[in-house]
C-alpha cells in the first residue's frame, strides 16, 4: 500500500483528519525506513507494507472507537465541548517501534500517550519517530507496565502476548478499558483469561475494510466493569 492509497482510505473513513495530520502520516514512511535501517524493529519485507500492516492496522482501534464510542472519539480528538476537557491518558503497552501508539497519537492530538516497552532499542525508535513527527502528546518509557506508578484511562496494545498473560500486567492500571489488536479465533484465549462476563467486545476490522489482510484481525475491547 502506497501513501496515496492510504490517504484515499483516510479521506473516506476519517474526513475530519486535518492536512497537518495527513502530513504527519506521510512522514512516517521515511522516518521508519531510516530508523529501521539502524535498529530493526519492522521486518525488512514488512517495511514496504508500513501503511497497511502497521499504520492502518493501528487505526483499526480508531475506527472501532468512532463506530461504537462516538463521545470518546470526539473527546480524544478534542472536538466540540471536549476541546477544553482534560485529555484522556492512554498507555500503549509493548509498543515496539510505536504501534499502535504513534498512529493513534497522530489521530488523537487531545489525548496523552505513554508508549511503554521493556526493550530499550525499540523505545529508541519510537522516541525518535515521535520527535520526527513533532508529536507533543507522546511520552516514551523503557520499562515494564507493572513498574509505572500512573493509572491510565485506556490501555492499547497489539498482540504482545495472550490475554491471560497480559491482564495481570495491567491490573489496576486502567479506569475505562483495554483496546487490544489480536488475530484469529479468540474464543479459547478469552475464556482462559477469565474476564468478567459482559466485559469483552470483539470487533472484526473487516467491518471497516474489505482488504483481505484484515480478514482475521480484530479489536478486542475489554471494559473495566469494576
Amino acid at each position: 500500500m502506497t501513501y496515496d492509497e492510504f490517504k484515499e482510505i483516510m479521506e473516506t473513513e476519517f474526513p475530519e483528519v486535518t492536512p497537518e495530520q495527513m502530513e504527519q502520516f506521510r512522514k512516517m514512511d521515511a522516518l521508519y525506513r531510516d530508523w529501521n535501517s539502524k535498529i530493526n524493529v519492522v521486518s525488512r519485507k514488512d517495511i514496504d507494507e508500513l501503511y497497511r500492516h502497521h499504520v492502518q492496522h493501528s487505526l483499526g482501534i480508531a475506527a472501532y472507537i468512532k463506530r461504537t464510542m462516538p463521545d470518546v472519539y470526539e473527546r480524544l480528538r478534542g472536538e466540540g465541548p471536549y476541546s477544553i476537557s482534560e485529555p484522556l491518558k492512554i498507555m500503549d503497552l509493548g509498543t515496539g517501534g510505536g504501534f499502535p501508539g504513534i498512529p493513534l497519537a497522530v489521530m488523537f492530538p487531545h489525548a496523552r500517550f505513554t508508549l511503554c516497552d521493556s526493550i530499550g532499542k525499540k523505545i529508541t525508535v519510537a522516541t525518535e519517530v515521535a520527535k520526527g513527527l513533532g508529536l507533543t502528546n507522546v511520552t516514551t518509557v523503557n520499562a515494564r507496565a507493572e513498574s509505572l506508578p500512573e493509572t491510565f484511562d485506556y490501555i492499547v496494545s497489539r498482540a504482545v502476548t495472550a490475554l491471560d498473560n497480559f491482564m495481570p500486567w495491567v491490573k489496576g492500571k486502567y479506569k475505562e478499558g483495554i483496546l487490544y489488536l489480536k488475530g484469529g479465533d479468540l474464543t479459547e484465549e478469552i475464556a482462559k483469561a477469565k474476564l468478567k462476563k459482559g466485559s469483552v467486545h470483539v470487533w472484526s476490522i473487516s467491518e471497516w475494510t474489505s482488504d483481505p489482510f484484515f480478514e482475521t484481525k480484530q479489536v478486542v475491547f475489554i471494559e473495566n466493569l469494576q
